[in-house]
């Protein structure tokens, strides 16, 4: 997300695009080249703005229909230019950027560097509300198209942007960073034909892109067909006619399908499934590490879960929590207990701790409800864990994570789950602050740097702070951290915040996750990426 690039520390960039809901298409859109195959989906929380999402169902599509500046490898992670012919700095706080010729929408619009300048802009405008606003702060003059302090916008534009000709635009930042370029992966980042600015409903209800696919229809609820570009510029063209992205509110009935012939590929193997998948699938299962961590985050804006005795109590639950079982049994081993706030791969030199988390992350009820007691008791007698029940098989381990806690702590009504229908309506919940309690909080890296696994979650104000934790010591070390052009002294830093992470129980580690696929006859050639979302434009139809 924000923080990416230094060749030597972020070299293996890699995002998770993440994105949101829309529908349209284009005339030269076909399916010419192959097949058309089906996976299973759920319906994004916003509309397709790039700018407006940060959650996973939506990114699926925006990595469809949209390349940007920088592309990030689909097995390797390594952040590789896509739109960009280059991207010069002396002094890691002014670039200059030139993008390549040949590039256009699929509309026929020309992509310039006036596409990438006035969609950053407008995702940054206070205005626009764009939920990844928070990605452009590090440009010269946000504080003045986005004052966080609740005074008035007093610009539409941001000073640091300029463009210098259709193929060139420089960038000011407001502090040195030098792992700058490697965020432009990341589909905030995306550039944006004028059509989006000149009648912006049209677009939303038909989007242009400049990517290997356009959106050819879509149904909330149903379904949303994407078909592929056949004049796309670019190299990673679609070796298949397109995607249809069926929506599914249980994956077992997404499973179901796929084993009945009705479905071509399961990116998410329900819990219920994991032990017959192998045998099931008969080599066409996928199972593979992943910069994925599952953890329990608060809502901090409410005053029982931010008040003396929090840490005690969030450390108590923490403790309450039996990971290796849970792991074991309803995930297959699939998950490994979590005993950090970012993920092993990132190795060691890449700012993973194994064991940070320490004794507070091993499960232990006698010291659990002592520690719960001492803190001052759980706020109403009672947790409620809030979830989406339609997809990640998320039920199955709320319950076993209540289960536990209910042991732990004598009270087999101390802790029940609370789930919400669909994943957009748990995403408004969470956005709206209306979380009374702990909630599910997975996290999928945008990039393998550990900045991207502390910065956005917990950083003050943050695009994906949801709980809306805010701590200055740890903001401090992350803008020093940032700031630092030498990478073992950068993690360092990173490592020194995530101390204040743990020191605070920000939010409760639970378990690194594998990512998990199961595909039909039909296709070949089927990967995950490094953050467990198919690389749908390599994957054949037969």
């Amino acid at each position: 997300m924000r923080g990416a690039t230094h060749a030597r520390w972020a070299a293996c960039a890699a995002a998770v695009v993440l994105a949101a809901s829309g529908c349209g298409g284009d005339s030269s859109a076909s399916s010419d080249g192959g097949g058309v195959l089906s996976s299973s989906w759920g319906d994004p929380q916003n509309p397709l703005e790039p700018a407006n999402t940060n959650e996973v169902q939506g990114g699926k599509v925006l990595d469809m229909i949209f390349r940007s500046l920088k592309r990030y490898n689909p097995t390797t992670g390594a952040a590789e230019d896509m739109l960009a012919q280059k991207i010069d700095t002396s002094d890691s706080q002014n670039y200059t950027i030139t993008i390549k010729d040949g590039w256009t929408f699929s509309n026929g619009e020309a992509v310039t560097a006036k596409s990438f300048v006035d969609a950053w802009n407008y995702g940054a405008s206070l205005k626009n509300n764009q939920r990844n606003a928070y990605f452009f702060s590090y440009i010269d003059g946000y504080d003045k198209v986005h004052p966080e302090d609740g005074s008035k916008q007093t610009a539409d534009t941001l000073s640091g942007l300029k463009v210098v000709n259709d193929k060139t635009f420089t960038v000011k930042l407001n502090q040195k960073f030098s792992t700058f370029p490697d965020t432009l992966g990341y589909s905030a980042f995306a550039p944006l034909p004028q059509a989006f600015f000149d009648d912006h409903d049209a677009w939303v209800a038909k989007p242009v892109g400049n990517g290997p696919y356009t959106v050819d229809s879509y149904a909330k609820g149903s379904q949303m067909s994407l078909r592929k570009w056949n004049d796309y510029p670019g190299e990673d063209k679609a070796q298949n006619g397109g995607v249809d992205l069926k929506v599914y509110t249980d994956n077992n009935t997404a499973y179901t399908d796929l084993m009945a012939g009705n479905l071509d590929l399961v990116d998410d193997v329900p819990a219920s499934q994991l032990k017959n998948a192998k045998s099931d699938l008969q080599g066409r299962y996928i199972n593979s590490p992943a910069g994925i961590i599952q953890t329990l985050a608060f809502p901090f804006y409410d005053s029982d879960w931010n008040k003396s005795g929090s840490v005690k109590v969030r450390t108590g639950l923490s403790m309450a929590i039996d990971r290796k079982q849970i792991t074991e049994t309803i995930f297959q081993k699939t998950r490994t207990p979590a005993t950090d706030w970012t993920s092993p791969v990132l190795g060691t030199d890449g700012g993973y701790q194994s064991g940070l988390c320490g004794n507070a992350c091993v499960y232990n009820p006698a010291e659990a409800k002592k520690m719960v007691q001492e803190g001052g008791g759980l706020p109403g007698g009672q947790v409620k864990i809030t979830y989406n029940a339609d997809t990640g098989s998320h039920k199955e381990w709320v319950d076993a994570v209540c289960n536990s806690i209910n042991n732990a702590l004598d009270n087999d009504k101390a802790c029940v789950g609370n789930p919400v229908g669909t994943f957009a309506d748990f995403r408004s919940q969470i956005t709206d602050k209306k979380m009374s309690g702990p909630f599910r909080a997975g996290w999928q890296m945008d990039y393998p740097l550990i900045q991207n696994f502390l910065q956005p979650l917990y950083y003050t104000n943050a695009s994906s702070n949801d709980g809306k934790w805010s701590n200055k010591d740890f903001d401090n070390l992350v803008d020093q951290a940032n700031a630092e052009s030498d990478t073992a002294k950068a993690v360092q830093t990173f490592q020194k915040a995530e101390a204040v992470v743990r020191d605070n129980m920000a939010a409760i580690p639970l378990w690194y996750q594998n990512g998990s696929a199961g595909y039909s006859e039909r296709l070949s050639e089927v990967k995950l990426n490094p953050f467990s979302v198919p690389v749908y434009n390599e994957i054949k139809v037969s």
